[in-house]
């Protein structure tokens, strides 16, 4: 199973027209891979993510989803294809974690919304596979940042989407739970075969735990590479053309942040290539 973009162009509409965001973007992802997206604040990465799992309508282009048009799919079906975890994911204080990881199982019960058996124990393997068994009659209003994002993690296990968008899950988690969530993700994405993409202003921990780095710029999207894998990756990948001056073009200088980081940096050694 994979997504496909197909010269996505993402934006907004007013009463002006149409404001495209980024230019056209094509990429594919591919199951059992853990993707980071970067970029800088305000070039469109949460508007990417939501146009892809088709809750904000593209300007251009299509989101092709196991071959088929994002748009040949109604609502239940798509949230059986892809469940998304955004930073306004704020569950009622009231509920505890099992319960907000039960509404996971949402696009598959009754108008009721009540669970089966079958149900219940997607719920409570949900719980397992992420690690919050000791947080489940917790309630969401006593959980720390890092407990509560698990907890969300858990609740999109839950809805047993083959692909997983997350929105700056790491945002406002100190550094030992940045490290374990993008190492959690990487341990669902491999072991579960999921397809997760996850935006992120943690640069250094998405190269050193991701699978792929892709950074979103105004002029399209592009596959970052660390220097010393650039032979290897060029090989197996059959990757596009090289952007910048003389394929020196990295990823500190194109977030803007290249004069403030050292030549042995991670920033400074990686490369971007065009998807």
């Amino acid at each position: 199973m994979s997504i496909r973009l197909e010269k996505l162009v993402i934006g907004y509409r007013t009463h002006h027209g149409a404001v495209n965001v980024t230019c056209p973007l094509s990429a594919q992802m591919q199951e059992g891979r853990l993707i980071c997206l970067v970029g800088r604040n305000g070039v469109g990465k949460s508007t990417l993510l939501r146009s892809i799992a088709g809750l904000q309508p593209v300007l251009e282009g299509d989101v092709v989803i196991d071959g088929r048009s994002i748009n040949g799919y109604d609502k239940r079906e798509l949230a059986q294809k892809i469940s998304i975890v955004t930073t306004r994911d704020i569950p009622s204080a009231s509920m505890t974690s099992r319960e907000v990881v039960a509404l996971g199982r949402s696009p598959y019960t009754g108008f009721w919304g009540r669970l089966t058996q079958e149900d219940a124990d997607i719920v409570e393997n949900s719980i397992d596979a992420v690690g919050v068994r000791d947080l489940s009659s917790r309630r969401v209003h006593t959980l720390s940042d890092g407990e509560r994002q698990k907890v969300m993690i858990a609740k999109a296990m839950a809805q047993e989407t083959p692909n997983i968008l997350l929105d700056e899950p790491t945002a406002f988690l100190d550094y030992p739970s940045k490290v374990n969530t993008l190492t959690l993700l990487s341990r669902l994405a491999h072991e579960m075969s999921r397809t997760i993409l996850v935006s992120t202003h943690d640069v250094e921990h998405a190269l050193r735990l991701s699978d792929e780095v892709w950074l979103l710029q105004k002029d399209g999207l592009y596959k970052v590479l660390r220097r010393d894998a650039l032979v290897l990756h060029h090989a197996a990948d059959g990757l596009g053309e090289e952007v910048g001056d003389g394929n020196l073009l990295d990823l500190g200088t194109a977030l803007g942040v290249g004069d403030g980081v050292g030549e042995d940096n991670l920033l400074k050694r990686t490369i971007l290539y065009a998807l």
